[in-house]
Formats: structure tokens, sequence, C-alpha cells
């Protein structure tokens, strides 16, 4: 994989950017006043492969004991970067920048407040507010620059100030100016040591940003400083990852990207293994492509119009997102099976129960010879459907060239899945050209692209634009197989393939297929796979916000400022909450993370002192300083005051 081309940034003895590897990092959780944790946590995570490590400061207190930290792990033998992690504190990143080798500032809170206040700017007082940034932002600059301290200029989200959203709105466009006003600044000082970032819970956002970020310093700067990737308060768990893989995958990809931090809501050394799974995946640790053929890149994909905007004239396919489970590595289908996708039999009672993650077709080697519940469809092979071609539920799935001879054969009279392999190459111009015709002519056809490529991505991408330029409007939906030694690199896969294209709005439905790179045991692991795949395709699909089936968890990963146990009071809400669908919990440890960084959360659970908690619905304090022993509690009542609540089942 090439990758665009940027600016090397010396951080104490590593370089990023140029044609320098991606580096990955995470950052501690400790007390940064609790200096020999803080040190054994540090070390912890570069065994674990860190290339730089981020510690917060958030007062002068913490920026100068960096120094303590810092003189401890050189005298144990360690001289990996540090990062000093700064909000609100202007001094704070004066001091850190005079210690370690680099300062990451949010240009949200440095300088700019955020009260949530609708304030109108007259260009004279737009510009008044930049120079007063500029004035409280220039020493810094200058601090960074004669000690040869990098800095990383971090946007987030939901920290935007009041007078960008005032101007601008909650936009991706408004995170690159919040950027790129101190970009400018740096540049007027003739300070380069520059790393940026657009960070966001929302992959959409997030993805969104980048590629405006690097569009913007192309256009204004002729060139583009090397960028941090991470989706911001990714959560924990599958969530988590699968958010983050999206993020970051889908812009590593396309080549963007110099350096990465998966953010979740564990022991920071977890954060690394999954890093380093986004980057086995997809080869990026080295090449690069000048900015030229990248700014074209860019631009075409800008101009590509997602296929979902045009009217699809197909009216049998349900008009959800859908899921297709897999079950071809089960010989025969029992009702038990069912429950692996989302389906439970009560023999007594003769009677389906459907859960909100139940997939919407399922593939099988056999037809299963029971009843089944009315709102699923059974897929297979042309072969094994004829015999039950009279079954409306039941529907074949062709190879291309047996669709294009499909006058010597038996078709179904709503919906027909034809496989088709999106690499280029993969058929002679002229049956392209055939299947493109016979497509024209054919609205029950529904396509499942795939492509053992690694531009599988792209030559799905381009396939379907072609489609939208040939006016065929049939629904696609992505068939991603995956033979990795572990459940977790075929998540970044998957994750990345489909959620990048569901972003983008190319796809109606996944399709995930496990190859098993070990031999397989006995069919209890062949369960589980079925089972685990379906989770990962509703939490993609949940992730791209094109199909709602859970509670949705903002949570941030934990780190000094934390004030309560994050994993622990994560996993507490989670218990009690994860039946309300469609719900949006934000679980943030400090004042740092909340309420900006919560977004667009429904409702906010956020430490605002020891022992203390404070409860939002969406960005307005609704209960303040809250013992955390009943915070829980309280969360529930909120939700259930503002109608949010329903029992579980």
């Amino acid at each position: 994989m090439q990758r665009l081309k940027t600016r090397e940034v010396k951080i104490g003895n590593l370089i990023i950017g140029g044609n320098h590897p991606v580096r990955i990092q995470t950052m501690t959780t400790t007390d940064t006043m609790d200096t020999e944790a803080t040190v054994n946590q540090t070390i912890r995570c570069i065994e674990f492969g860190a290339e730089l490590v981020r510690i917060t400061a958030p007062s002068k207190k913490e920026a100068e004991n960096l120094l303590n930290i810092k003189n401890e792990l050189t005298k144990r033998g360690y001289s990996t970067p540090l990062v000093a992690d700064i909000h609100f504190t202007p001094n704070a990143a004066e001091i850190a920048a005079r210690i370690v080798e680099k300062v990451r500032v949010n240009p949200g809170n440095y300088v700019d407040k955020k009260k949530f206040e609708q304030i109108e700017y007259t260009d004279e007082e737009y510009a008044e507010e930049i120079d007063r940034i500029r004035e409280r932002f220039t020493p810094l600059v200058l601090i960074c620059k004669e000690h040869g301290t990098a800095m990383r200029i971090g946007t987030n989200h939901g920290s935007l100030s009041d007078r960008i959203m005032s101007r601008y709105g909650d936009t991706a466009i408004g995170m690159v100016e919040s950027a790129m006003e101190f970009l400018r600044i740096a540049r007027d000082n003739d300070y380069h040591q520059i790393v940026l970032s657009m960070k966001s819970s929302n992959p959409k956002v997030m993805i969104e940003a980048y590629r405006l970020l690097v569009k913007h310093m192309q256009d204004e700067f002729g060139e583009c400083y090397p960028l941090h990737l991470g989706v911001t308060e990714a959560g924990d768990g599958e969530d988590g990852r699968i958010k983050s893989a999206i993020g970051i995958g889908t812009l590593l990809s396309e080549g963007i990207g110099d350096t990465i931090r998966v953010s979740l809501t564990e022991e920071p050394e977890m954060e690394l293994s999954v890093c380093r799974n986004i980057l086995e995946r997809y080869e990026i640790r080295d090449g690069r492509v000048e900015n030229e053929k990248q700014k074209s890149t860019v631009k075409i994909q800008q101009e590509k119009s997602p296929i979902s905007n045009l009217p699809s004239q197909i009216s049998h396919l349900k008009s959800v997102f859908n899921v297709i489970a897999d079950t071809s590595k089960i010989p025969v289908l029992s009702t038990k099976h069912f429950e692996l996708f989302g389906y439970t039999y009560n023999e007594a009672d003769d009677k389906w129960s459907i859960s909100d993650q139940a997939a919407d077709y399922v593939f099988c080697n056999e037809v299963p010879r029971f009843s089944l519940p009315g709102t699923i469809g059974v897929l297979t092979y042309y072969q094994q459907w004829l015999p039950y071609c009279a079954n409306p539920h039941c529907y074949p799935l062709f190879d291309i060239l047996q669709y294009i001879e499909q006058g010597q054969y038996v078709h179904h009279e709503k919906l027909n899945f034809v496989m088709m392999d999106a690499n280029p190459n993969a058929y002679a111009e002229n049956v392209r050209t055939t299947i493109f015709e016979q497509l024209k002519q054919d609205r029950t056809a529904i396509l499942c692209l795939s492509s053992t490529r690694q531009e599988a991505i792209e030559d799905i991408r381009n396939l379907c634009y072609e489609l939208k330029k040939n006016s065929i409007p049939n629904q696609v939906i992505i068939i991603t197989d995956n033979s990795s030694d572990s459940m977790d690199k075929a998540l970044i896969q998957y994750s990345v393939e489909a959620g990048s294209l569901l972003l983008e709005g190319w796809l109606n439905g996944v399709c995930f297929g496990f190859q098993f790179g070990q031999p397989v045991v006995n069919e209890a692991e062949v369960e589980s796979q079925v089972s685990m795949l379906n989770s990962i395709s509703f939490g993609i699909l949940q992730a791209t916000r094109t199909r709602i089936s859970k509670t949705e968890y903002i949570s941030c990963p934990s780190c000094g400022r934390t004030l309560f146990d994050l994993q622990e009071t994560t996993a507490k809400i989670r218990a009690v909450t994860n039946h309300l669908k469609g719900v949006k919990i934000a679980i943030m440890g400090c004042i740092v993370n909340g309420p900006g960084e919560m977004a667009d959360a429904d409702f906010g659970y956020v430490g605002s002192g020891v022992g203390k908690i404070t409860l939002y619905k969406n960005k307005e304090i609704v209960k303040r300083n809250i013992d955390s022993d009943v915070a829980v509690e309280e969360l529930i009542n909120l939700i259930k005051e503002n109608g949010a609540w329903v029992d579980a089942m």
C-alpha cells in the first residue's frame, strides 16, 4: 500500500512521516503524580510495542512531574518518546514542552472556551479572536521550536469551541478549520515539527474530517504534515475495535496516516495489539505516493456520489441494511443452530422468538426441512435451491456466469442473489458488457460482490460507481471471507472493507465468512464462529449508523485525569442498559472528556470530582455531583424520566 507523502517530524529519537513506518502509540491511565505507577505502566506499554507513550498533564504540577517520570525511565534504560496531553492549561503545555519530546494541544479548549453558547461574530470580531489565539499560542510554539519539541494539534469533534461552532457548525469542516488556525500560526513562526489529528467517536465524521484536512493542507500549503489517526471514545470490547478499525483502517487503506492509536476503555497494553492487527492487515509500514497522485485520489473519492442516492427499483429486498448469516460450514441446520444468529425456537409453543440482532437471510448448504420464522429468507446454491423453487422464502445464489446464461435456468420471481468478483480483471470486457446489459433488464438481481485482492475496497467501490454510471441501481451486498488465525484479525478486515463502503452508501448488506486458518476441531468451534460473525455484522452496521440494533456506548479510555474506575463502571452501566436499542450513553472519566467529547450522546455519565458524578441529557447538566454509589441508579431514573427506558425482556 502506497501512502500520502508527508513532512518528516522528529520526536526524540523517532521520526514520523516521510518514508518512515506508521508508528503505534497508547496512553497511560495512572495518576501522573504517581511517578512509580506511571513509570511502570509506561514500561509495560513500551514492552508491548508502543513507539510513543502519552501521559496526561492537566495542570502545572503534573507537567512538572513529567521530569521525574522521564528521568526514571532514562535511568531504567528507556528512551521511548513521551507526549504530554494538554487541555485548558497553556501554562502546563509550556512547562511540559521543555521536558518531554512532544506536547498535544486541543485547539477547541487550549485558548477558546466551550460553554455551548451561540455567538454571532462579525468578520472583524472573528479576526480579533484569531489575534487573541495567536498571542496565547505563539509562546508555546517558540518554546517547542527552541527545545526541539514536537507538537500534535489534536482536534476533537466533541470539543469544538463555541467560536468554531458558531461559524462552521458541528461539522467536519469546522474540525479542519480549528486545526488549520493553529497550524497557520505555527508556520508563521517557521515551526514545522507538527502532527495533526481529527478525532471523533463517529467514524464517518472522523474519516470525512481527515480527508478534508489533507485536501486543505495541499491546497493552501502544497504539502501535508503527518497525521495521527484515531477514533476517540470508541468504547471497549468488540464495539470499540470495530469503530476503531473502520475509522483508522479506512484511511490507512487510502494511504492516509503516519501514526495510530486505538482508544479502548481497557488497559493501554490491549490497544497495541489492535494497532498491530490493523497495520498487519494492510501491510503499510512502508511505501509512499507523491502528493499529486494522492491529491487526485482524494478528489475522485469526493466526486463519487453514493449509489444509495439513486432511487432503487427493487421493492422485494428488505428496506433495512441486511445481514446474511453464513452457515455453509454446518452440514445440516437444526432449530438450535438458529440461535447462533438471533432466532430461538420454543418447541412446546411451536413458536419462534426473534432478537434485535436476528439475521435477515441464512446461507446454507441444504434447505432446512422444518418450519422457519417468516422473517428470514433461506439462500442456497442454485442446484440445492431447485427442489425448493416453489418456496417463496427460499432464494437461489448464482455465479455470475450462470446468471448471464439465465435462459437455461429457473429463476425466483422476486429475488436472485448473484455472486460477482469485483476484481477489474476478473472477466473479459465482452463478458462484463453482457453482465451490465442483463442487469439493466433484471431488477430481481442482488449483486453479492467480493474481491480477494488487497485493493478490495477500491475494487468494490469502483464497480459500484461503474454500475451507477450505467444507470444500474441493483442493490449490493458485500461478501468477505477471511482465513486469519484469529477472529481478532478477521474483525479488522470485515470492519474496514464493509464499514468504509457502508459509510459511503454503496452497500445494502453484508455477509461474512471465515475460512479458518487452523484446522477446525469440532462443530462447536464452527458454531462459535457463526455466532461471532453475526455479532460483528450488526456491530459494523451499528458503528456506521446504518442499522441500529443495540445500545451504543461512547466511552473514553481511562487516563490520569479519570475520577473513577472506567472499566468497572462501564461494565456496570452496560449490564443494566444493554437492552435499550438505539440509546446512546456516554461514560466519561472527567470534565475534559465531557460534555464536549460526548458529541451526540443522549445521556452522559461524567466524573466531576472524587466519588462524584454529573449526569447529562445531551449536553445539558441535569444532576450535578451525585455520589458515585447511587449514580448508576440515578442514570436509570434519568433515562426513565425522558421516556427512553423499556424493561428488559
